[in-house]
């Protein structure tokens, strides 16, 4: 029996903005609780929300980004229920107009693509924190207010593989568009994943996990995917019921929380203390048309025009500071090839070692091309080269202040071609023997010159002049 399974995704993304979605209070992390709480935060009677203007213009440029069909309306609803992380009892989201629905958006899939098909997108406020310590629970409305993405898939991934890089796409996307930091390592990325498993062209039933992190989620569908699979084959298939679970962590299982059927009742109804806003359609045009270069279409770039292997390209992609370093490498005149193997090969290698981002780096694209011109001028070896990147990274000096003229490599034919007929001269027994045949001392003439020249002579050209003397 083959089963396939079917996942979609909901996908919450805390965006960026200086105040929250409705209040004045800061969107900021922080790892002080309850210091960034206005009272409508906190339920208080007597206040009003405010909509974020930039939360809007950003809630429409990904709507724009993910092709989908914007309303005349721009307009909030009330979700109600009660949990202690919701001090109103109702969250404001929108569930009859969201911003943007029926959408698509192609996401690099190796070296192809998917085409993933967008139910919709939506703005919300986030909920406050609940932190579970013991048998006590502690709160924190830091969160509670902070504008939310809520981006829903249809139904159309089919394994652990394509949702990643979905994830991980709109992830770069929301970076590169300034929509978000979409920082995993601060919660911003949480994810409710359906799944279902069928062996006829009908989905299957639905079993939702809940507030899945970045980093759980490969391993959350192929235990849920592996959990109902051996329900299937043990004949077993009708404890697959409609139902909510969670990811224990310690335990690296999914655990039933709630069952849920068809739909929920939320009682929603229309926000009364927000006013609709009429969407201008030239509004909507203007923010189409300054959407910023996009992950996919750099990769196109880089693949296409720079011949970058799609496992290099991937990897300046990967974080938009890196990419935009490589770019600033191109546009003053590195070669895209050469940019890509340093910054992969020697910088990535020192930020990871130094636990660094590039944004903080002093050694910017202006020394990595000086010390390239140096090595293209001959006047450094690429040893050399590499030395001087290193020292560079680890000193906070500049090249500049690196390369000196006593450092610099020995080039000139006359000089080495004197050098290299007195090593001759001086081991004759060793040229007699390369021509009959030991041509491995080829070697040992290299090293001698370098050892005369402490390691400074211009390999190739040593190599060029002993050539022709030998023979």
């Amino acid at each position: 029996m083959k089963l396939v399974p079917t996942i979609g995704i909901e996908m919450h993304c805390e965006m960026k903005s200086v105040s929250k979605v409705f209040s004045s209070a800061k969107n900021t992390y922080s790892e002080e609780a309850n210091i960034h709480v206005a009272p409508l935060d906190i339920a208080l009677p007597g206040v009003l929300p405010t909509l974020n203007q930039e939360c809007l213009r950003k809630s429409i440029q990904a709507a724009c980004i993910l092709n989908c069909d914007i309303p005349e309306f721009f307009c909030f609803d009330r979700k109600n229920y009660y949990y202690p992380d919701l001090p109103k009892g109702y969250q404001v989201t929108q569930m009859h107009d969201p911003i943007g629905q029926h959408g698509h958006i192609l996401v690099p899939f190796g070296e192809s693509e998917l085409d993933v098909l967008i139910h919709d997108i939506h703005l919300e406020e986030d909920t406050a924190q609940l932190d579970h310590i013991g048998d006590v629970s502690y709160i924190n409305y830091n969160r509670s207010g902070v504008p939310l993405l809520e981006l829903v898939t249809e139904p159309c991934l089919h394994s652990k593989e394509e949702v990643v890089a979905f994830i991980e796409y709109i992830r770069r996307v929301y970076q590169y568009t300034n929509i978000s930091d979409a920082d995993v390592t601060k919660g911003q990325i949480r994810c409710d994943v359906n799944i279902s498993l069928s062996n006829t062209d009908e989905l299957g039933v639905k079993v939702e996990i809940k507030g899945v992190s970045f980093s759980a989620l490969a391993d959350v569908i192929d235990y849920e995917i592996k959990r109902q699979k051996d329900l299937f084959e043990t004949g077993n298939s009708t404890q697959i019921v409609q139902e909510t679970r969670r990811w224990d962590e310690e335990k690296c299982e999914t655990i039933h929380m709630r069952s849920k059927a068809d739909a929920v009742d939320y009682k929603y109804f229309v926000e009364p203390n927000i006013p609709k806003i009429k969407i201008d359609p030239n509004y909507v045009e203007s923010i189409r048309k300054n959407i910023p270069v996009l992950p996919y279409e750099r990769l196109q770039n880089y693949t296409k025009n720079y011949q970058l292997s799609f496992v290099d390209a991937n990897t300046l992609l990967k974080e938009k500071e890196i990419s935009d370093y490589f770019e600033s490498c191109v546009s003053i005149g590195i070669d895209a090839k050469a940019a890509c193997n340093w910054i992969t090969g020697i910088i990535l290698g020192f930020l990871n070692k130094t636990n660094q981002k590039i944004q903080t780096l002093d050694f910017q694209p202006q020394d990595l091309k000086f010390v390239m011109d140096q090595l293209n001028q001959e006047v450094i070896s690429s040893k050399q080269a590499k030395e001087v990147v290193f020292k560079s990274l680890e000193t906070k000096k500049k090249p500049t202040e690196l390369i000196h003229e006593e450092d610099a490599q020995i080039s000139d034919e006359k000089l080495l071609t004197s050098l290299i007929e007195q090593i001759l001269e001086q081991n004759q027994s060793q040229v007699e023997a390369y021509h009959n045949g030991k041509t491995n001392l080829f070697q040992f003439f290299v090293g001698q010159v370098m050892k005369e020249t402490k390691g400074k002579a211009n390999p190739v050209k040593t190599r060029e002049i002993l050539e022709n003397k030998l023979q």
